[in-house]
């Protein structure tokens, strides 16, 4: 199966599919009494609020307008979710409709609707376009994007003026004097460099993107480009060696990374608007900006999301399309993502959450959205690649480290990957 180009592009609303649904726009309930299955990620007490009470909240409010249609809904852990999925689709009990990481092998073998098939004209239409494209497949979206983000540099505002800087780096080089300032002043980590295995790729591609790269183009995975290796040898040498990065970047993952900001131990760091109410909580003085490119300016952004996906085994397109208009609407969807401290995936919702002063410091995070830029999620052996580059991309900047033996080894992964998803294709 030909696959869509690997990184998104950037423009507003996505075009409107050709063909309508009977039904599932209409808000009209279904004539036969339909269980849907609903397997979804439980992210117990992390950072931001419980995702719980958000899904039984919307459920029971759909039920009352849809009372043919009862929603089963059953909560993994998170770090389960992909693989439970995986093992109820082997056994035969895929679920009506999932979340997950991964989407693209579940679409290849045809075993998912088209967003088309599920969604309203105006409903599809509404997905802001860059986000909507990342999850396509074939040129045709089969990954619904479900609390999504676009990352920024987080700085303690405390400890900058502690070093006598006055606001946030906008370049590689200020990042790095803000750094030199921060240890001088006593900060432990200057800055929180997350190349530990729980989400390396994300602080990877930051990098890569702001240098101009990026580890993929339309024509396949392109790790070993000089903007690539330029970005991971100036972490290595001006950040790493100089103990700018803390004590070990290779093992310094997201969540220690965040707990280490919230302890006011970081001067700055990547992270997710879900940080925001937390730092809030905590009291902490902290600011945002954009990532910086290595000359100046704002680096085109990461898209991240998790996915929603339809099942085509139980027969319930109709169904399932009437549960997920609804999930996208303007209000369910901006509840769900003001509560997750994520952002909503739609203009209308996107909209919403502009018009509320409260909502302020999630303003800019919206605006990046439709900029964002994304990893090539809809291949079937990203999972693959993606687990390859936190098992290595550390190994890039440690003192002996290679970033291009590193991005070759990548490649190379990479390439075995892609032969063996089409040898099963």
């Amino acid at each position: 199966m030909r696959r869509r180009h690997f990184l998104s592009r950037t423009a507003g609303m996505a075009g409107a599919a050709a063909l309508g649904l009977t039904g599932c726009g209409s808000g009209e309930a279904a004539e036969r009494n339909v269980t849907l299955k609903v397997l979804a990620a439980s992210y117990g007490r992390s950072v931001g609020s419980s995702i719980v009470d958000q899904w039984h909240a919307g459920i029971r409010t759909f039920e009352k307008k849809h009372p043919a249609i009862t929603i089963d809904l059953e909560l993994v852990p998170i770090g389960e979710i992909d693989r439970t999925l995986a093992r109820r689709v082997r056994s035969g009990q895929a679920p009506d409709i999932a979340q997950s990481y991964v989407f693209a092998d579940y679409a290849e073998a045809r075993q998912l609707y088209g967003a088309e098939e599920l969604f309203s004209i105006p409903a599809q239409a509404d997905f802001i376009t860059t986000f909507a494209r990342a999850g396509e497949v074939d040129f045709t979206q089969y990954g619904i994007p479900f609390l999504a983000s676009t990352p920024r540099l987080f700085y303690n505002k405390r400890l900058f003026a502690q070093a006598g800087l006055s606001g946030p780096p906008t370049s590689w080089s200020a990042l790095r004097d803000a750094a030199v300032a921060l240890k001088a002043s006593g900060v432990r980590t200057p800055y929180g460099l997350q190349f530990g295995p729980e989400a390396a790729e994300d602080e990877a591609m930051a990098w890569m993107l702001a240098a101009g790269g990026g580890c993929a183009s339309p024509s396949g995975y392109d790790f070993v480009r000089q903007e690539n290796i330029e970005a991971l040898s100036w972490v290595r040498s001006r950040l790493v060696e100089p103990g700018l990065a803390g004590a070990d970047p290779t093992r310094f993952s997201r969540t220690a990374a965040y707990a280490a900001f919230l302890k006011g131990e970081v001067g700055m760091m990547t992270a997710h608007p879900v940080l925001i109410k937390a730092a809030d909580h905590a009291r902490l003085p902290y600011g945002h900006t954009a990532f910086p490119r290595r000359s100046g300016g704002a680096a085109p952004p990461l898209g991240l999301s998790d996915w929603l996906m339809a099942f085509r085994r139980n027969g319930h397109r109709t169904e399932c399309g009437a549960f997920l208009n609804f999930l996208y609407s303007e209000q369910v969807a901006t509840r769900f993502a003001a509560g997750q401290g994520t952002l909503p995936v739609t203009v209308s919702g996107a909209e919403s959450l502009r018009a509320r002063t409260s909502q302020r410091p999630l303003w800019e995070f919206l605006d990046q959205m439709p900029k964002a830029e994304f990893p090539p999620v809809g291949r079937s052996s990203w999972p693959t690649v993606r687990d390859a580059i936190r098992k290595r991309i550390g190994q890039a900047v440690t003192a002996d480290g290679n970033p291009r033996h590193v991005l070759d080894t990548l490649q190379a992964t990479a390439s075995a990957a892609e032969e063996a998803a089409d040898g099963g294709a």
